[in-house]
């Protein structure tokens, strides 16, 4: 039935802009998982603290609290989007709602790094941490890079069914698996902070850190919380989207940020009367654990860590293709990337081109030679770039929206004051933090090709340029109780 045929509800299209996909059809919990796993803060609860405890030191912790602060004030600002609309493409459809569509096309091109780097480098932790778990095992003393790589493609495979056989499935394996992750951190720590501290072996006591440090160890600490925002991605497959998706993501900024205070706090104490403190340690989880009589907690830990980069790999490219869609619906991509599948309604033609790209680039720099952490940390550091700069682009944009809808007051703009201005020192003091190396090449040569990308569009496409931001809107069989189709 055509729209011209229902006078009374003539302004209502016949199907949402985003159709195809599982609208109205995941509960709280798997859009909760969702962002907890973008973050995987069982994984950044072992190796985060260290690296803040670098420039921070003693005051570690203080760095954390800053970080979830600023997790919890872009949670803010993102909420002030998805309190009223519900999308596919995340922050870049937020961003184009309040920004228009220059900032949004480059909101649009961030994600699709900070997304595509972050499932890169699960994939990589994933893969490093289950052949360390091997070793410790005794199946294998050392893992060589080919294997690593085949261990990749391995994980991808499994990646891709999870994520084309529905939202609902690709949910529920990510919530079983970030759960048992965390429980596994969580013993871990209760376990090495009951115990005793590492003997002290004439210890020098640290210097306060002062607020410089603090401040410089803010920026690996916020970080760790890259990628809590993912649950936005699934604001059309969400039930009650409205109340569910700013709920998870600031839920996730809370409860990510009490599980890092927690680790921080048991390492530092454990660490309290050693030289260098933390800071010192290559590896402070097993070495307390070693020195506390602990051994099974290194293989614990490799399983824990394994199982949350594996849930960040689900969560993470759940959100890659999603953006990818809205980009082939909105016209500024190829159009075949916002199809869905018949069966499982999942984006299943940008999944196609996705994981191909996402498994590629690891298992090729293993195959080469790379040493697995340093991959790790190349791809952490580019996708971190990326998310910040989407961060401060929706920070902005929030109380834009608001103007534009009559809905503004005070808070938001307050909001906003306070965090751009910080996120724009982070992402500047994370982008020279780089150094040397080809990590600065490939940001410039991402920029070059995001800046080729828009100023092609701005030619050929300037009408879908215009008009990109799609979202879920209400369509008349909503309003007349149609059914409407649910794959279960």
């Amino acid at each position: 039935m055509h729209e011209r045929s229902r006078p009374a509800f003539g302004r209502l299209r016949d199907r949402s802009p985003v159709h195809g996909l599982d609208r109205r059809n995941l509960g709280p919990l798997g859009v909760l998982a969702q962002s907890v796993s973008g973050a995987a803060p069982a994984a950044a609860m072992a190796a985060t603290p260290v690296i803040v405890a670098a420039t921070a030191g003693p005051a570690t912790i203080w760095s954390f609290v800053v970080a979830t602060v600023l997790a919890l004030l872009i949670g803010a600002c993102i909420g002030q989007f998805t309190r009223r609309m519900a999308a596919a493409g995340g922050l870049y459809s937020l961003t184009a709602k309040g920004l228009g569509s220059g900032p949004a096309f480059i909101c649009g091109a961030a994600l699709l790094v900070g997304y595509g780097m972050l499932a890169m480098a699960a994939l990589t932790g994933a893969a490093m941490f289950l052949g360390a778990l091997l070793g410790r095992v005794g199946l294998n003393v050392s893992v060589p890079g080919p294997v690593l790589a085949g261990g990749v493609v391995a994980l991808v495979a499994s990646t891709w069914a999870f994520v084309l056989l529905g939202v609902r499935l690709s949910a529920r394996v990510v919530l079983l698996v970030e759960a048992v992750s965390i429980t596994l951190m969580l013993v871990i720590f209760s376990v090495l902070l009951g115990a005793d501290t590492v003997p002290p072996a004439a210890a020098v006591p640290e210097p306060a850190p002062g607020l410089g440090g603090i401040a410089a160890g803010v920026l690996p600490a916020l970080a760790a919380f890259i990628g809590f925002e993912a649950a936005t991605a699934l604001g059309v497959e969400a039930r009650r989207p409205f109340r569910t998706i700013p709920r998870a993501v600031q839920w996730t900024a809370a409860v990510s940020g009490l599980l890092y205070l927690f680790a921080a706090q048991t390492q530092v104490v454990g660490f309290a009367h050693t030289t260098g403190g933390l800071a010192a340690q290559a590896e402070p989880v097993i070495t307390l654990a070693a020195a506390q009589g602990q051994p099974w907690v290194s293989v614990v830990l490799d399983i824990g860590i394994t199982m949350s980069f594996f849930a960040c790999t689900l969560a993470t490219v759940n959100a890659l293709v999603r953006v990818l869609f809205s980009m082939g619906r909105d016209g500024i991509a190829p159009t075949v990337l916002g199809a869905t599948h018949r069966r499982y309604r999942t984006p299943h033609r940008a999944i196609a081109v996705a994981l191909p790209v996402v498994a590629a680039v690891p298992a090729g720099l293993l195959a080469a030679g790379v040493a697995p952490a340093r991959t790790l940390t190349a791809l952490l550091t580019l996708a971190t770039c990326g998310y910040l700069v989407a961060y401060l682009l929706v920070a902005l944009a929030a109380p834009v929206f608001l103007h534009r809808i009559g809905e503004l007051t005070w808070p938001p703009v307050a909001v906003t004051a306070v965090l751009a201005p910080v996120l724009v020192v982070v992402l500047v003091a994370f982008v020279l933090t780089t150094g040397g190396g080809p990590l600065p090449i490939v940001l410039a040569v991402l920029g070059l090709l995001t800046a080729g990308w828009f100023g092609w569009l701005r030619v050929w496409r300037p009408e879908q340029l215009a008009g990109i931001g799609v979202y879920d809107e209400t369509c008349a069989a909503d309003v007349l109780g149609e059914p409407i189709r649910i794959q279960l």
